[in-house]
């Protein structure tokens, strides 16, 4: 009930405003409104600019270089046991 009475009170607004100044905008958000647009234009042509450097694709153009230097990769890093049969014994870190 308190509640319904405050909400209430500070929902009402006085009646019929007047003055000189009543329902004129300050010039002040004007300009704010306006830096604002334009710097969403500036920011919007910047990525524009941007995006346009970007290739088609990113697919290597020569991938046998990538592929030559993975066929050095050590397998035994990524968890998969040896398989020269030396020293294997199964990956620790999990317990059945």
């Amino acid at each position: 009930m308190i509640l319904a009475s405050a909400a209430g009170w500070l929902a009402q607004t006085p009646s019929n405003p007047v003055g000189p100044e009543f329902g004129k905008a300050s010039p002040i958000g004007f300009v704010i409104i306006v830096a604002l647009l334009v710097g969403t234009v500036l920011l919007v042509r910047s990525m524009n600019k941007q995006l346009r450097k970007l290739p088609d694709t990113f697919e290597p153009e020569h991938p046998e270089l990538d592929q030559a230097a993975d066929e050095g990769t050590d397998r035994g890093a990524a968890g998969e046991p040896p398989t020269d049969g030396k020293n294997a014994e199964p990956p620790t870190g999990s317990a059945s």
